[in-house]
């Protein structure tokens, strides 16, 4: 019998997350499991440039070495926020690893890319209950990649969800 890939989590330290790997070690437990946490490269130059436009920003000053730092940082959070999933996977009877990946403006994207590049049979995400109109101003994670995965995706809602 061949051995199927994991499943892989997206977790991003919320409460929905958070439900989303408690749902998954009941549903495909014991097993693997990749917990994935998204960052955003390039906030801190969008947060540190000075604004071009003089409509008085109280932007700081752009300083290659800060922006470095609050990159590396970026980084590192992202990297405990993953471990911590993969630790609630862990007690969840999934054995677990920490992955994080960074992306510039599609969260959906990266997470579906990563499920294909490391072959997962479902993908596990949790759902934020936007509600009808966030939804359709913000989007949802979620809705996107059950669009655009070729997997299966196991949607969790919260206890908070309205």
């Amino acid at each position: 019998m061949v051995e199927k890939p994991s499943i892989l989590i997206a977790y991003d330290g919320s409460p929905a997350a958070r439900a989303a790997v408690s749902a998954a070690g009941t549903l495909f437990a014991p097993g693997d499991a990749i917990v994935l946490t998204v960052w955003e490269p390039g906030l801190a130059e969008m947060m540190l440039v000075p604004d071009a436009t003089g409509m008085g920003s109280t932007m700081l000053p752009f300083d290659p070495s800060v922006s470095r730092e609050v990159e590396a940082a970026n980084e590192e959070h992202a990297k405990r926020v993953a471990e911590e999933g993969a630790r609630l996977a862990g007690e969840a009877g999934l054995d677990a690893e920490a992955v994080a990946v960074e992306d510039l403006t599609d969260p959906a994207g990266a997470i579906v890319a990563a499920a294909d590049e490391r072959g997962v049979r479902a993908i596990v995400v949790g759902s934020r209950g936007l509600g009808a109109l966030k939804s359709k101003l913000l989007g949802s994670t979620s809705k996107e990649i059950l669009g655009r995965s070729s997997q299966p995706v196991v949607v969790v809602r919260h206890t908070d969800d309205q």
